[in-house]
Parts: structure tokens; sequence; C-alpha cells
């Protein structure tokens, strides 16, 4: 399955109880940034795709990009600063 986001938005791969994925969600929802939240609990094959991305590591919020790039718990500033690029 494909996970990149469409241009001007990210796929956020969470879990229920992950507080950092619950505050970036929040600046995420105040700055008006789109975002697709899968919780890796949930979706077959994803908590591997996470552990893939971070080197065997399930670490969540992982964010992809529209460029197919990554980062694993970013900053709102990290999130909007390679939304711009």
């Amino acid at each position: 399955m494909e996970y990149t986001p469409e241009a001007g938005t990210i796929t956020m791969f969470s879990t229920s109880w992950c507080g950092y994925c619950r505050r970036l969600k929040t600046q995420l929802d105040a700055k008006g940034i789109g975002y697709t939240e899968i919780n890796i609990e949930n979706v077959p094959g994803t908590a591997e795709l996470v552990e893939q991305i971070n080197e065997g590591n399930q670490t969540v919020p992982t964010v992809l990009f529209p460029d197919g790039s990554s980062a694993t718990n970013p900053s709102l500033a990290e999130v909007q600063e390679r939304l711009a690029a």
C-alpha cells in the first residue's frame, strides 16, 4: 500500500496512547495543515513499515512527506519547513 501524502499534507503513523502524536495533531489542526493519521496498532503492515523507517524501532509519530522523505517525532516547525521546501 502507498502512504505517500498529497502535496501540502503529511501522513502520520501513530498509536492511540501516544502523547507526542496527540500534541502534533493539535498543532497541525491549529495551523490548518492536512494529515492522514494511520494507527500502527490497527492497520496491518504499518508497524513493520515504521520499523523499517526507524532502524527497527516502532517510534511514533513517524511522518511521511510528499517527497517520500520521513521524520520521526518532528516539531511543527520542521513539518512546516519540509512542506514549504
